[in-house]
């Protein structure tokens, strides 16, 4: 709540744990990017606030959303709670390993940057799905999308993007 005042400002925001939330510019350009028809699946690799979670929500159908900090997990529960997301399911755990026993998934998302995405996602990612996901390290970081054909992986470069690291346990 202390930082009602800048909910409308595009720019990302500090919150606990020195996480940030993403500005609105970029929550909108990865949620477009996925291409969303209303039926999708949908794994979040970071759920930091919920705010990302809850655009999603009322996008797809379902939202697997991984939190690896405990509190921040807690305060995005009681949000999306508070405001009756009832699609949304979180659990606390290394993003880098996915969601295994729910996947295939349609679409997977990432709010933290890893290095190189982790094979464990692409492997949960379905054939015709798409991924959108910052990758890199610090100041050299790139917004891809990355689709799933029977053939392979093809990876499409968006836009520069500064996010937080992706943290393996």
């Amino acid at each position: 709540r202390a930082l009602q005042a800048y909910a409308y400002e595009n720019a990302s925001l500090p919150i606990a744990m020195d996480q940030t939330i993403s500005q609105p510019y970029i929550v909108a350009i990865m949620s477009a990017a996925l291409q969303l028809t209303g039926r999708e699946r949908v794994l979040e690799i970071g759920t930091g606030s919920g705010y990302q979670a809850a655009i999603l929500s009322f996008l797809c159908r379902r939202v697997y959303s991984i939190e690896r900090l405990r509190p921040l997990l807690v305060d995005a529960d009681n949000r999306l709670r508070e405001i009756r997301v009832t699609n949304v399911t979180t659990r606390l755990g290394d993003g880098a390993r996915g969601w295994p026993e729910a996947a295939p998934f349609d679409r997977i998302i990432l709010t933290c940057a890893p290095p190189v995405i982790p094979d464990m996602l692409l492997n949960q990612l379905k054939i015709g799905g798409i991924m959108v996901a910052p990758v890199g390290r610090d100041r050299n970081q790139q917004l891809v999308t990355i689709r799933r054909s029977e053939a392979g992986f093809e990876e499409a470069t968006l836009l520069p993007v500064k996010f937080v690291p992706l943290v393996e346990d």
